[in-house]
């Protein structure tokens, strides 16, 4: 197979891509790291729960909702536990199955810290952006995103807010 190199200008697109892809998620863990003592990911899981009915949710569909591995899931839940913002309980319909339930200590801190974590994400991306590159960022992540997940399993969870 031959191999299709990039073009400067496909280059140029791509290596600013990643540089974003790479910076991002330390500017989001720095920020809650210093101002709610969580790191993105364990906002993340509180922020998902926080949507959830009941606040509440199983471990494979918190997983599937956070794209993160069950077994790294249970780590960062343990931890979440720990600092009594989560509690996991025997889900009732299925005792195979454990529901990961949002505290109301882990009400109160997603609402400590979704002001801070939103203008986070507001200066660093939504506001370098106008109106159109976020229309343009909205259609580039889609196609992006339809080439990842082309079975589409991850389409509810993509679309949540549309």
């Amino acid at each position: 197979m031959d191999t299709q190199w990039l073009t400067r200008q496909q280059l140029a697109a791509w290596v600013r891509l990643i540089a974003v892809v790479e910076l991002l998620p330390g500017v989001l863990d720095s920020q809650l790291r210093r101002d709610s003592q969580l790191t993105h990911f364990d906002y993340y899981v509180l922020a998902m729960l926080s949507e959830a009915p009941d606040r509440k949710m199983r471990m494979t569909e918190l997983a599937e909702h956070t794209t993160a591995t069950l077994a790294r899931l249970s780590h960062v839940v343990q931890r979440l536990e720990a600092r009594g913002l989560v509690e996991r309980r025997p889900c009732p319909g299925d005792k195979r199955a454990t529901n990961a339930h949002l505290t109301e200590a882990g009400w109160a801190k997603v609402q400590e810290a979704a002001p801070g974590h939103v203008n986070t994400v507001r200066h660093h991306v939504i506001d370098a952006l106008t109106p159109a590159q976020i229309t343009q960022l909205h259609e580039i992540t889609e196609a992006i995103l339809n080439r990842l997940d082309p079975d589409g399993r991850g389409t509810t969870l993509h679309h949540r807010y549309d």
